[in-house]
């Protein structure tokens, strides 16, 4: 494989590199060109170069959140590989934690726990990178990003300009935020306002309370609640392992649906007709004026259990979640985009409820 030094910075730019490599579903095609920046000024001064030449350009991340069309990217592949760390006090028990883009999520969050920092310990075992986490509003466990987040700074695209931007300017929702689904701007680093002293934020989600043995709202060792949330994740596949297949995904590959209150009572009584009128069917406060179901229950119950598998056995949810499909090790992209589409629309057959995909599609639809 030929490099060359590209002008943009001392970074090396490749040609022809297989994406497969860069992401944990280990699927898409190749990249025409592929840049690591290794700073946030090679970061953006590589993206201002591809914009100011028209070229297509996909910023990447950890590719936890991601499926690249077997086609691959006709066009600038920015790997963000930027990192550092740094802590301030501000008083009151609390700390700023500023990241770099680039930096690992989980072992940004076993430095946090480390230094006895509360806040991020439920979002352990999550794979990625940092830069990633405010664009998904990145969940689990009772906890999201939007709960410790600050602010982030962002390279706008449109204007070029590098800018500080507080999280309440992000629109930060049920995995989503104004940045998801545009290119309009990249996120660089990111601020965290954590407390300090050893204790867990309030412990919200009642499996890992049970786990735990507490109560809903106490607090616990902050290493209390990072093992106890990397062991459920263990049991569901959901921490990266290369030898085990059930972790070849992109994580949660279908949300969590939300159903406005006047469409819920046909929904439920669908669902009644197929799994029994007395079955309680799991649900949750969403926004005003609807109502979060769970996208794994549905999926079980439109017959589609664990281990359910397509393409001759190359794809499969996985057998330990039923949310996670997952590569068995010779599939394609097209491969698995043919399996969630089976999923997605059995969902909607049996229950008139439509799942939406929660990773970032490219080169490729479902």
């Amino acid at each position: 494989m030929t490099s060359v030094t590209t002008p943009l910075s001392s970074a090396e730019l490749r040609r022809s590199v297989p994406l497969s490599g860069y992401t944990t579903l280990r699927l898409g095609g190749p990249a025409a060109r592929f840049l690591r920046a290794t700073s946030s000024a090679e970061v953006v001064d590589a993206v201002r170069a591809a914009d100011a030449d028209g070229d297509p350009l996909l910023v990447l991340g950890g590719g936890s959140n991601l499926v690249i069309g077997d086609e691959g990217f006709d066009g600038l592949v920015v790997q963000v590989a930027n990192t550092g760390r740094g802590v301030d006090r501000v008083g009151d028990g609390l700390v700023q934690l500023t990241v770099e883009a680039g930096e690992d999520w989980d072992a940004t969050v076993a430095n946090a726990v480390e230094q006895g920092l509360g806040g991020l310990e439920c979002l352990s075992g999550i794979p990625g990178l940092v830069g990633a986490t405010p664009v998904q509003n990145v969940g689990a466990y009772g906890v999201e990003i939007a709960d410790m987040l600050t602010s982030v700074d962002l390279l706008d695209r449109r204007s070029g300009r590098v800018h500080q931007v507080r999280a309440e300017q992000l629109g930060l929702t049920y995995r989503n935020s104004v940045l998801k689904g545009t290119d309009s701007a990249v996120v660089l680093r990111a601020r965290f306002a954590l407390r300090d002293g050893g204790e867990s934020a309030p412990i919200r989600y009642a499996e890992l309370a049970r786990v735990l043995g507490v109560q809903i709202g106490e607090r616990v060792p902050v290493g209390a609640a990072r093992e106890a949330v990397l062991e459920l994740r263990r049991g569901k596949g959901m921490v990266l392992d290369p030898a085990d297949n059930d972790t070849w995904s992109a994580g949660s590959f279908f949300t969590n649906p939300i159903v406005a209150d006047e469409e819920l009572p046909e929904v439920l009584r669908r669902i009644g007709e197929r799994v029994g009128a007395d079955t309680a069917v799991p649900r949750y406060p969403a926004d005003t004026g609807s109502t979060k179901l769970s996208a794994a229950w549905l999926i079980e119950r439109a017959g589609f259990g664990k281990g359910f598998s397509a393409a001759g056995d190359r794809v499969s949810l996985s057998t330990k979640h039923t949310l996670a499909l997952t590569n068995r090790g010779q599939a394609s992209t097209a491969d698995l985009l043919a399996l969630a589409g089976q999923v997605r629309d059995g969902v909607f057959a049996a229950f008139g409820v439509r799942l939406a995909a929660e990773p970032v599609l490219v080169g490729c639809a479902l």
